[in-house]
């Protein structure tokens, strides 16, 4: 088969190889030449009328559409989405396994119950002021000065670039004080130390204050300004972090089970791929975890526009799928009122790959949720506190993104990619997941799962789907991925910045 039409009300099929003018495919006799996972009409399509994907509409005809032409960005119109949302018409529960039948993983158990895949000590700055000495400090701690603590997974400086010229209230503030709070108590953490400059507007005592975070040997403060300099704050800090490592040492890995697991599911660098291979892979690896009492946090609102009706019918309450609108009607505010709009996120990577509208990109996005009720909708960085298939809002931007995820608790990240992407993020360890073969060999580095193999190799989803989750616990008890093996995590903390810059 030389293209794949997803479904039988579909009007366009994705090219397997590249296509040449004249070829005939499927009956089709092609007017031009389509590239690699890019679509063909099977079918006329006249002017104005819906494409469909997936069994959706991911688009409109520019022009009238021959059969046989190469349906992309030139001839397809995007419109808002529009129409009334069906609620809870979809639950499939998952099979859920029984808890003494259950799968373990080695974690590590927190005195507050929580449990993490990884041991590190971070540094957390409350304002970009303090960056200079947060790296410096963290900079003091490499494999020589770790290598008596082979527990601690290593000292890291989380830096930003805001934290004061903001509002002192409102969606900005709240979201970095749910990032900063997330971080401060994240279960991936085995010591904390936060640095600010001390006359910011996110002041690290009104975060404590707010959150009820308590100073201990494991968690310390201090600012530039009370210390007296950064050269001060540099000495005291790396003080302050070498008589936290013995005690952060002393953490042990034990028996876990996977209940304690909660995913971030995350993609970029996304192609026409992704919604065919890696994405539903990964939503049956996530079904496969809801199944042992786990949690998988789906994001990026921008990329389930267009997709977010079939999310709605997956809700576990009305409630539930109503606050999911709800962002959907904030983020189509957001974009007029910055003059955007939805479909500015493919990127020309995403659109040279085979992607057109932010309705195609979406529709293979959220394959990543998998199939099971939508059990909870969280704000950025929002604590997840339901077990089961959740969603988190944060921008499609991957960095910002993870960020928020790692913030809400996850203690490990999946990252599916078409294109390719070097992503890492620290605390919590991210697994890649390419969508074709010959990336993956391209960059095989990077790359910890093939889930091309579903088109190169006639490898099954339920098989790649369950080869995800077992590397799930496998790098949960301490296996290095890719990402981590190249040294990547101490750039991708990003926190989204909302609001003005004052």
């Amino acid at each position: 088969m030389k293209t794949i039409c997803l479904d039988n009300s579909d009007n366009v099929a994705v090219a397997r190889s590249r296509l040449e003018s004249g070829e005939t495919v499927d009956g089709v006799t092609l007017k031009e030449a389509v590239p690699t996972g890019h679509k063909l009409a099977i079918q006329p399509i006249a002017a104005g009328h819906a494409i469909r994907k997936y069994a959706q509409i991911i688009g409109y005809a520019a022009t009238d559409i021959a059969a046989g032409c190469h349906v992309h960005t030139h001839n397809i119109e995007f419109r808002n989405v529009s129409g009334t949302y069906e609620f809870s018409t979809n639950l499939r529960s998952a099979d859920m396994v029984p808890e003494t039948q259950r799968d373990t993983f080695m974690g590590y158990r927190r005195k507050n119950g929580q449990v993490g895949t990884r041991n590190y000590i971070a540094i957390l700055t409350s304002v970009n002021c303090s960056a200079t000495a947060a790296r410096k400090i963290a900079a003091a701690f490499g494999p020589k000065e770790l290598a008596a603590y082979p527990n601690v997974d290593g000292v890291v400086a989380f830096v930003h670039g805001t934290g004061c010229g903001m509002a002192g209230s409102g969606d900005g503030f709240s979201a970095l004080q749910r990032v900063m709070w997330g971080y401060a108590r994240h279960a991936n953490h085995g010591g904390v130390l936060m640095v600010g400059l001390g006359c910011e507007m996110n002041q690290i005592d009104w975060l404590l204050e707010a959150y009820g975070i308590e100073k201990g040997p494991l968690f310390q403060t201090m600012n530039i300004q009370d210390v007296a300099g950064l050269r001060k704050t540099v000495e005291l800090g790396i003080e302050k972090v070498r008589a936290m490592l013995p005690i952060a040492n002393e953490a042990r890995r034990e028996v876990c089970p996977a209940s304690e697991l909660t995913v971030a599911l995350q993609c970029g660098g996304s192609d026409a791929w992704s919604g065919v291979t890696a994405n539903p892979a990964l939503g049956y690896a996530c079904d496969l975890l809801v199944a042992q009492g786990g949690t998988g946090v789906l994001a990026e609102t921008p990329e389930i526009y267009g997709a977010e009706h079939l999310l709605t019918q997956r809700a576990i309450d009305r409630k539930t799928g109503e606050k999911l609108i709800d962002l959907i009607r904030w983020w189509e505010d957001y974009t007029e009122r910055n003059k955007g709009s939805m479909d500015n996120n493919p990127s020309p990577g995403n659109k040279k790959g085979g992607l057109t509208t932010i309705l195609e990109k979406s529709l293979g996005a959220a394959a990543k949720g998998g199939t099971t009720p939508l059990t909870g909708v969280y704000k950025y960085g929002e604590p997840v506190t339901t077990k089961g298939f959740t969603f988190m809002d944060s921008p499609g931007y991957d960095p910002a993104s993870v960020t928020g995820q790692i913030a809400s608790g996850c203690n490990l990240v999946t990252f599916t990619t078409g294109r390719g992407s070097a992503f890492g993020c620290k605390p919590s360890p991210s697994i890649k997941i390419a969508t074709n073969t010959p990336m993956f060999e391209r960059m095989v580095e990077d790359m910890d799962v093939n889930a091309g193999a579903m088109l190169s190799n006639g490898v099954s989803l339920e098989d790649k789907g369950r080869e995800i989750y077992e590397l799930f616990l496998r790098v949960a008890s301490g296996e290095q991925t890719k990402s981590e093996a190249q040294g990547l995590g101490d750039y991708e903390f990003v926190p989204w910045q909302i609001g003005a810059v004052m």
